[in-house]
């Protein structure tokens, strides 16, 4: 039996599809949206296609933008020889809420998971790889989360680049193994950027 008009549940199905969002959140998420008066509903949904529109991938590290180059590769003052890689953009806010990282950034949008099936080919390592091959690399920064997936992630590309002689380190653990970098504190990631080590 439907409790709900078929818009309404088609509605709730869709927020339950969010990340982290169950179906009891997904009923007040669109309860929510049903009591928005009509301007809000139509600027909310207005926002998420205007996104879905405007933002791509920058064209050199892979992060989030609505331009071809994102601001901190359009930025003079960051340093262009090193390379954070992180698995997504929430790995980007992470590391600039330390205010302790000067450099730019690599975004993979994913890790190497078997289980998953999300190989290397599915992420973007080879923009990566084409990067360092370009030269002017000095160091690679690993900074994929310290778990399974991303130790091998960081593993995999540490062999890819090696062979071009750029110094590859690692973020050291001051991030608790099997946690997300999007829920350390500051400090723990200013620590970890410091005592970062060669792989």
């Amino acid at each position: 039996m439907d409790y709900f008009p078929s818009s309404l549940e088609v509605l709730i199905e869709k927020f339950a599809t969010l990340p982290g969002i169950g179906q009891k959140t997904a009923q007040r998420l669109a309860f929510f949206v049903l009591s928005l008066p009509d301007s809000e509903a139509i600027s909310f949904a207005q926002a998420i296609l205007d996104a879905k529109k405007s933002v791509s991938c920058c064209v050199v590290c892979q992060n989030l933008t609505d331009k071809e180059l994102c601001t901190i590769c359009s930025s003079t003052r960051r340093e262009p020889g090193i390379i954070c890689v992180v698995s997504d953009p929430k790995g980007v806010l992470a590391i600039e809420r330390s205010h302790e990282y000067g450099g730019r950034y690599h975004v993979l949008h994913g890790v190497i998971s078997p289980m998953n099936n999300v190989g290397p080919d599915d992420i973007r390592i080879n923009e990566l790889v084409a990067r360092v091959a370009d030269g002017d690399i000095s160091e690679v920064i690993m900074a994929t989360n310290p778990d399974t997936e991303g130790e091998t992630t960081a593993r995999y590309i540490s062999r890819l680049i090696s062979p071009f002689g750029v110094k590859v380190t690692r973020l050291a653990y001051g991030i608790p193994v099997g946690s997300s970098l999007e829920f350390a504190d500051d400090a723990t990631l200013m620590r970890a950027l410091e005592g970062r080590m060669e792989m």
